[in-house]
């Protein structure tokens, strides 16, 4: 069967979004909206469909990104969306294609690495992905909570005010660049990002209107704010149950967090709260005088990455200790591979190629897992998965690479 790979064009683009609908088993019916407010923010030569006389029936989509490491360094990524195959082409090599071209153009523009958020867990790591960051979901009962209901704000003497979406669009790009600067893991939010999530553009789904709070420090500067929604839950018609949940938390201080979650936690008919997507090492359970109160209903893999170029990747970030580490990095696309002598200090790092002996062997998917700070050495080579060429590496390699807040991805693109 002939199968033609290219670039869509805009006539197309209604078309590769029904394929993109069909792969992900949602309605095949594309509004007219919808293309019209997607169309002007593709670039178009990184849409990709696979073709069958003429039909689409495979997509995929990458786009440029900026990616927070450890100390709040930025590093250009290569941001992966869109991947479907249909089910009358699968195992047939589409996908597998498409990447390896897609990766090697990356690694060409000089992008550090690739990102993608994984609907199915096992097919990534043949392309050198892993997993670098997790999220927990907390559903809090805030009845048994232990909170007092005190006013919020008193947390560093700050404020809370409700607000709506035209001043989280204006306020919160800032604050969430802010928050990329102290927080490994944080993925960039573009215009249309903000747009789409404070109502302000055709949305591609239907839209709830949340409620929006910011928080405010004593001297009047905005650290922090909150989007939620609730539902209209009663129980026996006359006692409201009901269930405020957050679409997005942003706070640049530990005063500005604590705040805000007592706030949500606090509020008058709300007897359940569910956090949304959090750092595993989130406040709010250990916030909550009973932390019981907190249940994790999800807990689960989030960010994967694929280093594309290991010095690019290493030396932007921070390291707490002085170290040498000398990582035999295995590529079977050969866009990383190689030796690697990464020395560490707490005023910088520089990582080059060695031919000294290696002191850790690994995939680049492994070491993709390391990259973030959030995973174990110690933990992958017990699981057989990277070679502790010289006894103490991993206990010295955690020491190094991990960070003491773990990496935390909080948009799903």
């Amino acid at each position: 069967m002939s199968l033609e790979v290219r670039a869509i064009d805009e006539s197309e683009f209604a078309d590769w979004l029904r394929a993109l609908r069909t792969g992900f088993l949602r309605p095949p019916v594309v509004p007219d909206a919808e293309v019209a407010d997607r169309l002007p923010h593709m670039d178009l030569s990184r849409v990709l469909g696979a073709f069958d006389r003429g039909r689409l029936v495979a997509t995929f989509h990458s786009f440029d990104q900026e990616l927070s490491t450890v100390g709040g360094a930025s590093l250009a990524a290569d941001a992966v969306s869109g991947v479907t195959v249909s089910p009358t082409h699968r195992r047939r090599g589409l996908l597998s294609g498409i990447m390896k071209d897609d990766l090697a153009a990356a690694k060409e523009r000089g992008d550090a690495c690739a990102t993608l958020i994984a609907a199915e867990y096992p097919i990534y790591g043949r392309f050198g992905f892993g997993p670098a960051t997790w999220a927990t979901e907390w559903s809090v009962d805030v009845t048994r909570s232990g909170l007092d209901g005190r006013r919020a704000g008193e947390d560093g003497g700050g404020r809370i005010d409700l607000t709506d979406g035209a001043e989280i669009r204006e306020k919160g790009p800032a604050l969430h660049r802010r928050l990329a600067a102290a927080r490994a893991g944080i993925t960039g939010r573009t215009p249309r990002t903000w747009d789409v999530g404070t109502g302000n553009s055709v949305p591609t789904r239907p839209w709830t209107e949340p409620f929006y709070a910011m928080y405010r420090a004593e001297s009047g500067e905005v650290e922090g704010y909150v989007a939620y929604t609730s539902d209209d839950e009663w129980n026996d018609g006359n006692q409201p149950v009901q269930t405020a949940t957050v679409r997005d938390l942003v706070a640049v201080t530990p005063a500005a967090e604590r705040a805000l979650w007592r706030f949500v936690c606090s509020i008058d008919w709300i007897t359940t709260v569910r956090s949304g997507l959090r750092a595993p090492d989130d406040l709010l359970p250990l916030l909550l005088p009973d932390p019981r109160a907190a249940r994790v209903v999800t807990h689960t893999d989030m960010l994967w990455l694929r280093i594309l170029d290991v010095p690019k990747t290493l030396e932007p970030r921070t390291y707490a200790a002085e170290g040498t580490l000398v990582l035999d990095v295995r590529d079977p696309a050969g866009l990383a591979a190689g030796r690697y002598r990464l020395d560490t200090s707490p005023t910088g790092a520089s990582c080059v190629p060695t031919d000294a002996s290696p002191d850790l062997v690994l995939d680049v998917a492994d070491l993709s897992r390391l990259a973030l700070g959030d995973e174990s050495a110690s933990r992958l080579v017990a699981l057989g998965r990277v070679e502790e060429a010289r006894a103490g590496a991993a206990d010295l390699a955690d020491l190094l690479l991990r960070s003491a807040r773990r990496p935390w991805s909080m948009d799903i693109f």
